[in-house]
């Protein structure tokens, strides 16, 4: 593995940041002065690409005046990579462009962030062994913790791309039908049982074709990148609501992404393998190349650690999910997003959930002076990720949002 690559701008060159020259994560920012335009982060600074472009600095003609990154995704890999090439050597020590760079540049700290892509779709996975076996013995007892199905293919859903948000976006509690185990019939109003899951996201640059299938390593081609991702869920609503067809309105209200696009290849040189296989997978399934990565993930809540995970504890790799997902003949399309399902590890710190970490509530964790079941009003939840190389680290910047009070209803409707 390579070590940190250095570049003019000094605060790109610490241990600590999260944006070296190794990784140039792509997101869409704005300022007092300027409107939202695709960015590039290095360091603490933010290079504005809509005017680099203009300048004729990127290589690139007309994909970077959006303010999104959707037109680059559909560019393609052979333009993904030389647009990366392009900006690492203007960005690298001893650059000769830099004069021109310099004026193009200003701190994140001063710029808001916004959606960095458009989302087309958003399908939900459920690829985490330990979180499906930890779920399954609450609900189904340790003996059929896993469905038949889950050790042969990736198990997916499709959600909502409308309620996709960027990170420092406030999510208002959900409310929907609940039913209690010794109630006649369902009440309605707000969730009492409301959670995270920490994923990560993939996204899709380049489609498919509708009716035409994807091999895993046509699909490992067409992932643009990867983010961090907050599955929001309500409990309550889903134990109701989710026989026979799965996660609806529970799922449906909020999901959360960091602001920075990471390249797959910016995370090549940390590839993982995917675990050994409990059940051979069909054909279709297998991976001839690793397929995760060695991400470390965290969950802070109100700004206490209370999990700390490894991408690599996912049982299926992002491609396999995008294979799988193409494998009828459904048409996958630029912007696509894919959410890897709960990752968690072996043990009860190391969970991606609420729900895991105080066992259904049995259980209440420890935050800070408090403890917690599952989220209250006013609590901030924060998912952090990074891989580290030797001397730097590539990161995706935080993934948080805080939880407001659920909305008012008419007292004749509840």
């Amino acid at each position: 593995m390579t070590g940190l690559k250095r570049s003019w701008v000094a605060s790109a060159n610490t241990a600590e940041t999260d944006f070296p020259l190794n990784n140039l994560p792509y997101g869409v920012f704005s300022t007092n002065t300027l409107g939202a335009r695709c960015g590039v982060a290095i360091g603490d600074q933010v290079l504005d690409m809509a005017r680099a472009e203009e300048a004729g600095l990127t290589g690139t003609q007309d994909l970077l005046q959006e303010a999104a990154w959707n037109p680059v995704m559909a560019a393609g890999p052979s333009v993904w990579s030389a647009l990366r090439a392009r900006l690492m050597e203007l960005l690298k020590e001893g650059a000769e462009e830099r004069e021109k760079l310099e004026p193009l540049l200003m701190p994140i700290a001063d710029a808001q962030l916004h959606m960095p892509f458009r989302v087309a779709e958003y399908t939900d996975f459920y690829a985490g062994k330990q979180h499906a076996q930890n779920v399954g013995t609450m609900f189904r007892g340790p003996e059929n913790a896993l469905p038949p199905n889950w050790l042969h293919i990736p198990i997916g859903y499709n959600g909502r791309a409308s309620t996709v948000v960027v990170s420092g976006t406030d999510i208002r509690r959900p409310v929907g039908q609940t039913k209690a185990k010794d109630a006649e019939a369902p009440g309605f109003g707000p969730s009492q049982r409301l959670d995270i899951e920490l994923e990560m996201g993939a996204i899709v640059g380049t489609p498919s074709q509708m009716g035409q299938p994807v091999t895993v390593a046509e699909a490992r081609e067409m992932i643009f990148g990867y983010v961090l991702l907050n599955d929001w869920s309500a409990r309550d609503l889903q134990a109701w609501e989710y026989q026979p067809l799965g996660p609806f309105q529970a799922k449906a209200f909020a999901t959360s992404i960091s602001p920075w696009i990471v390249t797959a290849e910016a995370l090549a040189p940390f590839a993982a393998p995917t675990p050994p296989r409990d059940l051979p997978l069909l054909p279709y399934l297998q991976e001839d190349a690793p397929g995760l990565y060695d991400v470390a993930l965290g969950v802070e809540m109100n700004g206490h650690v209370i999990s700390r995970t490894n991408m690599r504890e996912l049982y299926y790799s992002s491609a396999q999910q995008l294979a799988h997902h193409a494998s009828s003949g459904c048409a996958m399309r630029t912007g696509d997003l894919l959410g890897s399902g709960t990752i968690s590890g072996q043990a009860p710190d190391s969970y991606g959930s609420l729900l895991e970490m105080s066992w259904g509530g049995q259980t209440p964790i420890r935050v800070g002076d408090e403890t917690r079941s599952f989220i209250e009003d006013g609590d901030i939840l924060t998912l952090t990720g990074h891989a580290r190389g030797d001397g730097y680290r590539v990161g995706f910047g935080a993934c948080s949002g805080r939880i407001l009070p659920a909305p008012d209803f008419p007292k004749e409707t509840i």
